[in-house]
């Protein structure tokens, strides 16, 4: 399996835009999409096995950028379905029972379709509330296959927020052309992100990548027709979500916040139909 630095350092290319009212509860879906896959959350327990894979691989090693947590699998504590919300906790806790354990302080969740989904273009629309708290590190993102490496497979950040900073929301691309760990991005300002719930929007088309909050979009990545190394997005990516803890991004821990959590209420696909 490819060893991958991810999330590190980001460099913005354009300045904040400020997101619509907070109140925004849903985004329309652009004209002749169509819904292709999606998780409601409607049950209760462990996330859908059909659908949603643990990612683990790096708890024994430690985890990229500097990152804290250790990231569990099938464990309640730390991914669950109730109430129509997948509810993300980080815990500070060490998990010394577990084969794989890496000697943490902390435990979470980072959830991925690969292996079940993934999908070339389309639009992504994430419902969450998210977490607050100074060393909290959510994620809602895309990855290409993972028999290239990282990032020439191409890594599209849906969206990304820090609790020291928990107004500010990041969407990023990585690809070799963007310096990999630096990427190119942009960022925007949702007051009140992690008190209520908004819709992280990606639009992916052959021609660029749209990404915003509550129908908004805020950043826009256009494929310059130059080859894979600026554009590998014209092979399937599939999503992951975590909550990760401290690291390069997330900085300086503060012990009192846990367990802190991030809520999502849907995850939804659409893809463009045409006609026959």
């Amino acid at each position: 399996m490819a060893i991958y630095r991810l999330h590190n350092l980001l460099c913005f290319a354009s300045f904040a835009v400020a997101a619509p009212a907070a109140g925004a509860q849903e985004a329309k879906i652009p004209t002749g999409y169509k819904l292709v896959w999606s998780d409601e959350f409607d049950g209760a327990g462990l996330p859908d096995p059909g659908k949603w894979a643990y990612d683990t691989e790096a708890n024994t090693s430690g985890w990229y950028n500097n990152e804290k947590q250790y990231y569990a699998a099938e464990r309640p504590e730390n991914a669950r379905v109730n109430n129509g919300n997948l509810t993300i906790t980080a815990r500070k806790e060490r998990l010394k029972s577990a084969s794989d354990y890496g000697g943490q302080n902390y435990t979470s969740t980072r959830l991925v379709t690969r292996g079940k989904a993934a999908w070339t273009y389309g639009h992504f629309a994430i419902r969450a509330r998210l977490p607050c708290g100074r060393g909290t590190w959510p994620a809602f993102w895309m990855l290409g296959p993972g028999e290239i490496p990282w990032p020439e497979n191409g890594e599209i950040d849906i969206m990304e927020q820090v609790g020291s900073a928990p107004d500010k929301i990041k969407g990023t691309i990585h690809t070799k052309a963007t310096a990999g760990t630096f990427g190119v991005g942009s960022e925007t300002i949702v007051s009140d992100a992690c008190r209520r719930f908004h819709v992280y929007t990606m639009t992916w088309t052959p021609a660029e990548i749209s990404i915003g909050v509550n129908g908004r979009s805020y950043f826009t990545y256009k494929n310059s027709h130059e080859g894979s190394s600026s554009w590998p997005f014209d092979s399937p990516h599939f999503l992951l979500l975590n909550l990760a803890i401290g690291g390069d991004m997330a900085g300086e821990i503060d012990d009192t916040i846990f367990p802190v959590s991030m809520e999502i209420d849907y995850v939804r696909v659409y893809q463009k139909q045409f006609a026959q």
